[in-house]
C-alpha cells in the first residue's frame, strides 16, 4: 500500500496521492498526513482506509457504498448546522456530462446538491457566459469544478461570482488573461508532438467562420492517451460516443483569471498525456493552488478514480465552508 504525502510547494500544501501500484488491484490506500495538520489540508481521512485504487471502470450507482471513508469525508467537510454549497461539475473536450457519474453519486450519498452541466465547447468566450448564466440560477454558495478545457471554462465563468468559494482544477487548463487552452497542454503532450491528421478526424461545422471545424479524437489517440488507464473495451466505447468539440474553444484567448482571486485546488494525474503533469504543475504554481499529485491515472482519472477526485472536492468544501 501507498498513501497521500503531503509537502511545502508553491507557497502552499502539496499532496501526492499514490494508489495501489498493482493494476486493477482491489487493495485500499491507506492515507497518511506528512508535515501538516489535518485541519491545514482539509482532510477527514488520515489515519483511515480508502479504495483511491481500484477498478478502472465507470463508476456504478453503487460505487460510494465501496468506498464509504470519502462519504464520510464529505460529510464532515460541512459544519452542523451549515447548509451544503452546491457542487458544480464542468466537463472537457470529448466527453459529456457522464464523466462525473463517480463523483456525482459520492456528492448526492452525502446529501450534497450537485449539477454536472453541459457544456457546449463551441467557444470559450460563450461556453463561459452559458455557465455563469448557470451558476446565477444557483443560490448559495458554489464549489466550481473544471476537468480539462472545462478548466478554462470555469477560470472565466466564476470571475466576479461572490457565491462561488472554490474552484476544483481536475487534469485541467487555468489560463491566465490572454492565453489559449490549445497553449496549455504542455510541450509533452501527445496534442503537442503529433500532426493534427494524426490525432484529430475533422469536420465542418456548419456557419462557422471559415477555418473553424468540429474535431473528433482518433481512436488510437483516445485509448492510447486520452484514456489510456481505462479498460481497453470501456475507452473504445467512449471513443465511439465522444462528442465534437470546436476549434475555437482551443483558440479563444480567455478574458479573465478568476483563481487570482477564488482559492483553488488542482487535481494532478502524472499519468496524463492530454495536459501533462509540468504544464499543469505551472499553472497551479502561479494561482498558489493546493496541488494533489494523483500517482498514474490518465486524462481520464476523473473517470477511472473518481474517489481520489471526489475527496479533493472534499477538501475543498472543508477549508472554504464556516
Amino acid at each position: 500500500m501507498t498513501g497521500l504525502q503531503t509537502t511545502h510547494t508553491f507557497g502552499v500544501m502539496k499532496q501526492i496521492l499514490n494508489p495501489s501500484s498493482t493494476s486493477g488491484s482491489k487493495r485500499p490506500a491507506i492515507f497518511t498526513i506528512v508535515g501538516a495538520s489535518v485541519a491545514a489540508l482539509g482532510l477527514a481521512l488520515a489515519g483511515t482506509v480508502v479504495a483511491a485504487a481500484g477498478s478502472a471502470t465507470a463508476a456504478p450507482a453503487s460505487v460510494a457504498a465501496k468506498t464509504p471513508g470519502v462519504v464520510k469525508q464529505l460529510e464532515a467537510a460541512t459544519p452542523k448546522g451549515s447548509s451544503k454549497p452546491t457542487v458544480v461539475l464542468v466537463h472537457g473536450a470529448w466527453a459529456d456530462t457522464s464523466s462525473w457519474d463517480g463523483e456525482v453519486t459520492y456528492l448526492q450519498d452525502a446529501g450534497y446538491p450537485v449539477r454536472a452541466i453541459a457544456n457546449p465547447v463551441e467557444n470559450l468566450t460563450t461556453d463561459s457566459e452559458y455557465v455563469k448564466d448557470f451558476l446565477d440560477s444557483i443560490k448559495g454558495p458554489i464549489v466550481l469544478v473544471g476537468h480539462s478545457y472545462g478548466g478554462s471554462v470555469i477560470t472565466n465563468a466564476a470571475y466576479g461570482d461572490k457565491e462561488v468559494k472554490a474552484l476544483v482544477y481536475v487534469d485541467a487548463a487555468a489560463p491566465a488573461t490572454g492565453e489559449t487552452n490549445g497553449s496549455l497542454s504542455g510541450s509533452d503532450s501527445i496534442l503537442s508532438k503529433d500532426p493534427a491528421s494524426t490525432l484529430f478526424t475533422s469536420v465542418p461545422e456548419p456557419g462557422a467562420p471559415a477555418g473553424v471545424d468540429d474535431i473528433y479524437l482518433n481512436e488510437p489517440i483516445f485509448v492510447n492517451y486520452f484514456g489510456a488507464d481505462l479498460p481497453k473495451g470501456q475507452a473504445e466505447q467512449l471513443w465511439a460516443t465522444q462528442r465534437s468539440a470546436s476549434t475555437a474553444a482551443f483558440n479563444t484567448p480567455s478574458k479573465y483569471e478568476a483563481w487570482k482571486t477564488i482559492p483553488s485546488w488542482f487535481f494532478i494525474s502524472t499519468g496524463d498525456k492530454i495536459i501533462t503533469p509540468t504544464s499543469e504543475e505551472a499553472m497551479a504554481k502561479r494561482a498558489h493552488s493546493t496541488v494533489t499529485l494523483f500517482h498514474g491515472g490518465s486524462h481520464l482519472t476523473l473517470i477511472s478514480h473518481p474517489a481520489a477526485v471526489t475527496a479533493v472536492i472534499a477538501s475543498a468544501i472543508k477549508a472554504t465552508s464556516h
